[in-house]
């Protein structure tokens, strides 16, 4: 497999927002994102979360009432994925909270996903799911075509290839976060499997 630009890892998604306030408060309250310092040298509106390995950067919008309407929930929309820990405690938690969110079920080979899609303030599509349990499996071939579109059969090269980068990925998250949060004291009211 190549990496052609040598990239090391995800470091954060920015979403623009009509009220940063709002938005502040969904990520840190429904989500457990925690603040983060951010540049001082900004000269716009804005803040830097981060939880789960990942960063959120929230940019305040210059024009709030351009943006886009919130429309119906729909799971092929764009999204950004959280796997949990327990579905049945992120479907309460949401009705607690009354966030309107879709239910979607996806099976493959006796394996099945459970979904729920739902929105920030701003529109953008989150999916909350149980997604660990659907193994990673690289494409052997004409990686253009959809795993759903073909039968995959994959050498038993490429699945030990497969374990091998998914224990890399852990190894340096967990020293990531060694690294990064040891000083870092975290609420206990939050989500903690969204």
């Amino acid at each position: 497999m190549e990496n052609p630009l040598r990239l090391k890892s995800l470091n954060h998604i920015s979403i623009l927002c009509r009220s940063l306030e709002e938005s502040l408060d969904f990520y840190l309250n429904v989500l457990g994102f925690f603040p983060i310092r951010r540049p001082g040298s900004f000269d716009f509106e804005g803040a830097w979360l981060f939880n789960y390995g990942i960063g959120i950067h929230l940019l305040q919008s210059e024009d709030p009432d351009s943006m886009p309407k919130i429309g119906h929930i729909n799971p092929k929309h764009n999204h950004i994925s959280f796997q949990c820990e327990s579905m049945a405690t992120v479907e309460k938690k949401l009705k607690d909270m009354k966030i309107e969110y879709v239910k979607s079920r996806v099976e493959e080979g006796g394996i099945y996903v459970d979904q729920l899609f739902f929105h920030d303030p701003d529109g953008s599509m989150i999916e909350i799911c149980n997604c660990d349990n659907l193994p990673v499996i690289p494409l052997a071939g004409d990686t253009r075509r959809s795993c759903s579109l073909v039968k995959c059969n994959f050498q038993q090269q490429a699945q030990q290839q497969q374990q091998q980068q998914i224990q890399q990925a852990v190894q340096m998250t967990q020293q990531q976060q060694v690294t990064c949060l040891s000083s870092v004291h975290l609420k206990e009211d939050y989500l903690p499997c969204a």
